[in-house]
């Protein structure tokens, strides 16, 4: 997208209902603590050979992930913290005002703008009113690069968190037995874990002291399992010697699935 955008938050609310929030450790505990919804939704891919240095989002992937193996195939497994909840956000105030704003999540602060790189910026798929991208608004994007240095800076730490986060994020899943992924863009392997165990978990994993480089690169000693509605990715996965978890067998898992594609 070549065009310059201009933004401006009409404070609609919209953006404050029926969304799935990915959230860093810190604002996960925290989020946890105000009483708040966090799931944990994981995809994973199938990771042989390490991709070349000028592709930047398969890079992009490796710097937020952690390494680990399906069966015989070494994998990289993403683990989002996602705030999720029905409705209204339990945050927003009446009068549409958000009740944490101060501490409220960066992506809360960079929307509308994307944290991933390699995602393009389309008015067409936020929920923002017409008038939020009116002319008169302060330039928030240009050539497709955000020029609002506030939000390209939260951006920026977003992904620095990230990647930080993805060693703790492997503690996390062995504490808490969570090994199912779905194959990284068909969809999500959505764990619920209880609110209070999550919160514990999550804690204890940040204050072991564990960072990227510890889990980032050597395999997790725990087998992970892919889930997935399509049966040639079944298939394929299992040809390749990879895990494959049917999906009747999710509810054992504590996990459910959210495809992107229908079922086959």
């Amino acid at each position: 997208m070549s065009q310059t955008l201009h933004f401006s938050c009409t404070m609609c609310g919209k953006c404050c209902h029926d969304l799935r929030l990915p959230l860093s450790v810190d604002e996960a505990i925290g989020w946890l603590g105000n009483g708040g919804k966090v799931e944990c939704f994981c995809e994973a891919i199938p990771w042989p050979l390490e991709p070349a240095a000028d592709d930047l989002p398969a890079r992009h992937k490796r710097r937020r992930s952690f390494a680990a193996r399906s069966g015989k195939l070494p994998v990289r497994v993403i683990v989002n913290l996602v705030a999720s909840y029905e409705g209204a956000c339990p945050f927003l105030q009446a009068d549409l005002r958000c009740g944490v704003y101060e501490t409220r999540p960066r992506v809360c602060r960079i929307y509308p703008a994307e944290v991933n790189p390699f995602v393009e910026l389309d008015p067409a798929r936020k929920a923002c009113p017409p008038e939020a991208w009116s002319p008169e608004n302060r330039v928030l994007a240009r050539g497709g690069v955000i020029v609002d240095a506030q939000i390209a800076a939260l951006a920026a730490q977003s992904r620095e968190a990230d990647a930080q986060d993805a060693s703790v994020k492997a503690a996390l899943c062995a504490s808490l037995g969570i090994s199912t992924a779905a194959l990284s863009n068909e969809g999500f392997a959505i764990h619920s874990p209880d609110r209070d165990a999550l919160y514990r978990a999550l804690r204890a994993a940040r204050e072991s002291g564990l960072r990227a480089a510890d889990l980032h690169d050597e395999p997790d000693a725990m087998q992970w399992s892919f889930a997935s509605n399509r049966a040639p990715t079944r298939t394929v996965l299992e040809e390749i010697g990879a895990n494959v978890t049917p999906l009747q067998d999710n509810a054992t898992n504590a996990c459910r699935y959210l495809g992107f594609h229908a079922d086959q």
